[in-house]
């Protein structure tokens, strides 16, 4: 299977989970009195539309390069990751919005199964973090990463909603709104992790140097390549779920021009089957 396909397979993953969660999180509020639950089941909403966002990015990302475009059109994916952060944010401000009017609310006391279903989805949305997070490590993905985070986010909404309505519970009368401070303080981490995701995906788009591992697993590489002497100048850029690279060669200053022209394509042919996940390499060829 390749990379696209493990991440599109995993993509659908998420599509299926969230809505199910959706769902549940909102009959579950509703007949529960639970505003956190309520709150829950929008970012499980918005969470469906933004898996939905990332399968187009992947899908888009991983079309092989055309006249127009001779990188392919891997930069789709960061620009995918920044409306997926849009969506966060957008969830995170209606949750607080609701959050800071239902406090103010009278309201009745959270159903205490409200807890049993919380807990299942706290399991779950912890193991569909981790299960994305691993396959777009795998394959190499900012927006999956997005899409992960996407699941730890709801994971701790929900673990904030368990911690409120169980407050709430405890306390009794009187400490209903302990429900919708766990919401608004939710949010509050949803925003936090809005940046945590934006961040790495803008570094991307403007080229920022962030892949030292690469750049030190390609000059170990190059070494094995019989009439490389050495390695200079070597810039990485990721594009989707590859890396493109300009690499400066070393070799004899004593050889011909066509043995040099030989000696980089054999050293592009091995990176090439050495590190799959590299896309265009350039070699330029160093007198030592």
């Amino acid at each position: 299977m390749s990379n696209q396909e493990k991440a599109i397979q995993t993509t659908y993953f998420s599509i299926i989970g969230n809505t199910a969660l959706a769902i549940i999180k909102g009959f579950a509020g509703v007949f529960g009195n639970s505003y956190a639950l309520i709150a829950d089941a929008i970012e499980s909403t918005t969470d469906i539309f933004a898996s939905l966002l990332v399968l187009f990015g992947i899908k888009y990302s991983s079309r092989p390069a055309d006249k127009n475009h001779p990188y392919g059109h891997g930069r789709a994916e960061p620009l995918i990751t920044f409306l997926v952060v849009v969506f966060l944010i957008t969830s995170a401000t209606v949750i607080a919005y609701k959050s800071i009017n239902n406090i103010s609310t009278p309201h009745d006391l959270p159903e205490s199964w409200t807890l049993v279903v919380l807990g299942v989805i706290i399991v779950w949305k912890e193991y569909s973090y981790r299960l994305v997070l691993g396959r777009s490590m795998e394959v190499n993905s900012s927006s999956l990463k997005a899409d992960a985070w996407h699941h730890r986010a709801d994971a701790i909404t929900s673990v904030t909603a368990f911690v409120g309505i169980s407050t709430a519970l405890i306390l009794g009368k009187g400490y209903e709104a302990a429900d919708d401070w766990a919401a608004l303080f939710a949010s509050g981490f949803i925003l936090y992790n809005s940046y945590l995701i934006f961040r790495p995906a803008l570094g991307e788009i403007m080229d920022e140097h962030l892949y030292d591992d690469v750049v030190e697993n390609i000059r170990l590489v190059a070494t094995t390549v019989d009439g490389i002497l050495g390695t200079e100048k070597c810039f990485i850029r990721k594009a989707g779920m590859v890396y493109h690279v300009d690499l400066h060669a070393r070799v004899n200053s004593a050889i011909t021009v066509k043995e040099g022209h030989d000696l980089a394509h054999k050293l592009k042919d091995t990176l090439k089957l050495e590190i799959p996940k590299l896309g265009h390499i350039l070699i330029h060829i160093e007198p030592d």
